[in-house]
């Protein structure tokens, strides 16, 4: 091989490896090029619930919304009152934002009635109310409160829908994050602050993911 052709090798390779480089480095700058999107874990069947003001709350309501959810009930004095007092602070990060929401949804429907809810509501965000995010306490028919935990947001284990619906009891302590397009995102633990983090980060994501 003469010199000539080694320096045409050397000098193409060169700028095939200044041309890769400059490639790379524009992507890097793109934004969002390197995010990681959180996987969808599943979609969110159709709801109708009633919330803490006596109002009809479903699918529709939340379609177009980042939100999270959760199971509940007034008077547990266990992980409850731990899980809602991280609740209320992501409420309190995100509550400007009229893109997202809470939905929080009673674990005993046959005690929680819409005035508890509603002063459960008051324990949470006082007087916040006219905030654009809402946080919906809500309850329902069992059954149907449930199977949405089974089946759309994975926070309970589908296998249990053979149970009895009059001995069964969903009682957890994760959330979970569903986006714009009616998606499950991602589960969450509501009792450890590390993951309270990750999904505050991840809401900010979704809330910025577009369609």
């Amino acid at each position: 091989m003469g010199k000539t052709t080694k320096k045409k090798i050397l000098l193409y390779g060169g700028f095939f490896i200044l041309i890769l480089t400059a490639f790379f480095i524009a992507l890097s700058t793109t934004k969002g090029f390197f995010e990681v999107k959180l996987p969808v874990m599943g979609y969110v069947q159709d709801f109708k619930f009633i919330d803490q003001d006596g109002k009809p709350v479903s699918d529709q309501d939340l379609r177009g919304k980042v939100y999270v959810t959760e199971y509940f009930f007034t008077t547990c004095t266990g992980i409850c009152p731990k899980m809602n007092l991280n609740m209320a602070g992501v409420y309190n990060k995100f509550k400007k934002d009229r893109d997202f929401a809470i939905l929080s949804h009673t674990s005993m429907p046959e005690t929680d009635s819409v005035p508890m809810l509603k002063d459960y509501e008051h324990k949470m965000i006082g007087n916040d109310i006219n905030e654009p995010a809402h946080w919906y306490f809500v309850t329902g028919n069992k059954d149907s409160l449930y199977k949405m935990a089974r089946q759309s947001y994975m926070l309970d284990d589908p296998k249990n829908n053979s149970e009895n619906i009059n001995e069964s009891f969903i009682h957890t302590q994760f959330f979970a994050l569903v986006d714009k397009q009616m998606r499950l995102r991602g589960i969450y633990d509501g009792l450890k602050k590390k993951e309270i983090g990750k999904l505050e980060t991840d809401i900010q994501s979704l809330l910025q993911e577009k369609d």
